[in-house]
């Protein structure tokens, strides 16, 4: 990474880093603050325009970080820099050096990676996958909310020497592997901690605006499983044909899974009527259990099963694999289920969309719809689909106009086309909103007792605000209702 550490003050030396930060806002006392820059962006394979973070090197130390990295060529002939030299790490390249720390990090402690990618359901599967290694007496380290990209997957790692931890406290490391674009960003990731188990969910058309085609997609995320150990497992889903294609890409140990396919773990007796709830029987090479997740629709199940893929491949036994998997709960905006006191639920599933992800959603809503007066979906603006975006959202709306709902309404933008979807089709309970602030004010006063109500989109179309607006509007079951 080219580091010049001879201008430090001799002090500096002697002071211990409690973490590290690339958000100058968020840095906090005793840590280390990495000046990101356009070039170093660039250079890492991220789209667009970004702020130049060495003009908040001095917001970072008022805020206590005790040191920064930056770019050798911003601070040379900056005389504002320049006063700061002996508090500064001199680098070529932010990022490369904050991701050359967590490379030495792993090497330094060199135990087992599981790496997932899919192009979506993600976060969901590390969360199971990490639950499921927990119950097994694994000391787990796993990446924060969906850090996965060059930035989120180095400051994950970096947790093992962050706040007074060490490497020696973790015996595993669980860590999401994304991409948005053809740069080779999940053979980066692979380079930094080569995964010991790599974990393919899905390939779906989702960044389509960057990569074109699925077929680029799947070659993307194939990367993961180039990037493997040569001793290493790869578990593919049995269910997705380009997902399967990628087992020529490592000549290792293969398990799958799957509920529809032949696989080595799979589900039978599936019963997901009860929305928040799946049973199944559990059959793995190692045996059978009856299970239960606390999860809705049967993408969720086949998270479950990818998380059951990576614990039998390290010899966990079904029945240990099923209690851990009842704990489990969904993360914070994709399938949250809220029951409210005024007689209504919400599914909130906002945190992201692409059109399969939207579908998955309205048939696990349209099973668990018994004694349901009404279902409603509230589907936003889908990103990053590419030239085919409009189509894309107007096959969604016909698909959702068909599955038994009794009323769609679009957000923002394309949103506009899932609702022209429905309407092709006959179905004309719709509307369209320009904003999801629009769609909570009216929701809040459209809402009746016996709905069951799907909010989601992309996260940049911001439809978690209408789920926050509906809890701030009424409060849920069993709470206090003044």
């Amino acid at each position: 990474m080219g580091a010049n550490a001879t201008s430090l003050s001799a002090e500096m030396f002697d002071k211990q880093i409690r973490d590290y930060s690339i958000d100058s806002r968020s840095v906090g006392a005793g840590e280390l603050f990495f000046a990101l820059s356009q070039q170093d962006y660039a250079r890492a394979g991220f789209n667009g325009e970004f702020v130049d973070a060495h003009r908040f090197i001095k917001d970072a130390f008022e805020r206590g970080a005790i040191a920064a990295v930056a770019r050798t060529d911003r601070v040379t002939g900056d005389p504002d820099l320049e006063k700061m030299k002996d508090r500064l790490l001199l680098v070529d390249d932010a990022i490369a050096a904050l991701q050359q720390l967590a490379h030495r990090v792993y090497t330094a402690w060199g135990k087992p990676v599981v790496a997932i990618t899919g192009s979506a359901g993600k976060t969901t599967a590390k969360e199971l996958t990490a639950q499921v290694l927990k119950g097994a007496g694994h000391r787990v380290l796993k990446s924060e909310r969906n850090y996965n990209n060059g930035l989120g997957l180095p400051l994950s790692v970096l947790r093992m020497i962050s706040e007074d931890r060490s490497p020696d406290q973790f015996d595993l490391a669980v860590l999401e592997m994304g991409m948005s674009s053809p740069t080779h960003e999940i053979q980066r990731l692979c380079r930094i901690t080569p995964p010991d188990v790599a974990v393919e969910l899905m390939v779906a058309p989702v960044h389509l605006e960057y990569l074109g085609t699925i077929e680029n997609i799947a070659a993307a995320k194939a990367e993961l499983i180039e990037g493997l150990k040569p001793d290493g497992t790869a578990i593919l889903n049995a269910d997705d044909p380009l997902v399967m294609k990628m087992r020529d890409k490592h000549k290792g140990r293969t398990l799958t899974f799957g509920i529809d396919n032949v696989a080595d773990v799979s589900a039978t007796e599936i019963d997901t009527r009860s929305l928040g709830k799946i049973e199944f029987r559990l059959r793995t090479p190692l045996g059978e259990a009856r299970a239960t997740l606390a999860m809705s629709g049967r993408h969720n199940l086949s998270n479950a099963l990818a998380a059951s893929a990576v614990g039998t491949a390290f010899s966990i036994p079904p029945e240990e694999i099923a209690r851990a998997l009842r704990s489990a709960q969904p993360p914070k905006m994709r399938g949250e289920v809220f029951d409210f006191a005024a007689g209504f639920t919400v599914i909130d599933d906002s945190y992201n969309s692409n059109p399969r992800s939207l579908l998955n959603m309205v048939r696990t809503m349209a099973e668990a719809s018994h004694g349901r007066k009404r279902l409603v979906v509230i589907a936003g603006e889908m990103l990053e689909l590419g030239p085919d975006a409009v189509s894309l959202h107007r096959d969604a709306g016909r698909e959702i106009a068909r599955s038994g709902i009794h009323l769609l309404w679009g957000v923002r933008g394309l949103g506009k086309e899932i609702v022209s979807g429905a309407n092709e089709v006959g179905f004309s309970a719709t509307r369209f909103f320009d904003s999801s602030d629009e769609v909570a004010q009216e929701l809040i006063k459209e809402v009746r007792e016996g709905d069951l109500i799907l909010i989601k989109g992309s996260r940049g179309v911001a439809t978690d605000k209408v789920v926050k607006a509906l809890r701030e509007r009424f409060p849920l079951a069993g709470e206090d209702q003044r």
